[in-house]
């Protein structure tokens, strides 16, 4: 176990590397390598030294985060007022633009000087997408593409799991389920990308707790640095709660998924790293 995080982190990222580096070789398109870890697990950080070490080894990487395919404010706001309020919040299935991240993929092989593809960021600290012409270009064909994210991999519930509220959330504000029952029904939308992944990293927290007191701690960060639209923690209690369903689910269900899993404890060390 390493305890100081960049080394960690270096150290986890060339081991990644190395096992995958014959495939990732060999394939003769841009090779899709999921990096699926819950909030504040550590999956940005990782995905960035992993492009590092990718690029040292010679192979041009590009990094996709899924947040940044989220819909804008102005589109959520939309998608409350039609099926349901709780859709406002970013970061359940459906709150994602799907085809958007596919057609991305799709163009990256053709990808060039002449006709960089374009793929958007979204802006956290104020909620929405930033402007098209801050987007980032990719004019070169990657050799490898790390797609990052917190619901990636993950399959929907089996209906009878939805009957029941995990929280006061979906107690109060969805106690009919609609919500919830949508939020499951898009997911099956995200399985065709899921499918297009060459293989899948899954960094496994301990439990739901942890994951509340990482993710908190990345907002306090940003707190701190007066973000526009920073959550004090009442806030991030009732924010967490959109996604602890799936958190659950995906702490129960991912690491059966994965090619990798990395496994951490409390105070995100590693603690176990399996191949499958």
């Amino acid at each position: 176990m390493v305890n100081d995080a960049s080394t960690q982190n270096s150290t986890l990222a060339g081991h990644l590397l190395d096992q995958y580096a014959g495939r990732i070789a060999r394939s003769k398109r841009p090779y899709l390598l999921g990096l699926s870890g819950l909030q504040g697990s550590g999956k940005s950080t990782l995905a960035r030294e992993m492009k590092a070490q990718a690029e040292a080894r010679g192979w041009p990487t590009e990094v996709l985060s899924l947040d940044d395919f989220y819909y804008s404010r102005s589109e959520r706001d939309v998608l409350a007022h039609q099926i349901h309020p709780l859709l406002r919040t970013r970061g359940v299935p459906g709150t994602h633009e799907i085809e958007l991240l596919m057609s991305v993929l799709a163009a990256l092989p053709q990808a060039s000087e002449k006709l960089p593809v374009p793929y958007p960021r979204f802006d956290k600290g104020r909620d929405t997408r930033v402007p098209p012409s801050r987007w980032p270009k990719v004019a070169r064909p990657p050799k490898l593409v790390i797609l990052e994210g917190w619901a990636l991999g993950i399959r929907p519930q089996l209906q009878a799991a939805l009957e029941e509220p995990v929280n006061d959330l979906e107690r109060t504000e969805d106690p009919d389920g609609i919500w919830r029952h949508w939020v499951n029904k898009q997911l099956r939308a995200y399985q065709p990308l899921w499918r297009k992944l060459d293989a899948l990293i899954v960094l496994q927290a301990p439990n739901w707790d942890v994951i509340r007191q990482w993710r908190s701690q990345q907002e306090e960060a940003l707190l701190a640095k007066h973000a526009p639209l920073a959550m004090d923690a009442e806030a991030m209690v009732r924010f967490l709660a959109h996604y602890e369903r799936l958190s659950r689910h995906a702490l129960a269900t991912l690491p059966a998924l994965a090619d990798s899993c990395v496994e951490y404890d409390t105070q995100r060390h590693v603690t176990g790293l399996s191949h499958f």
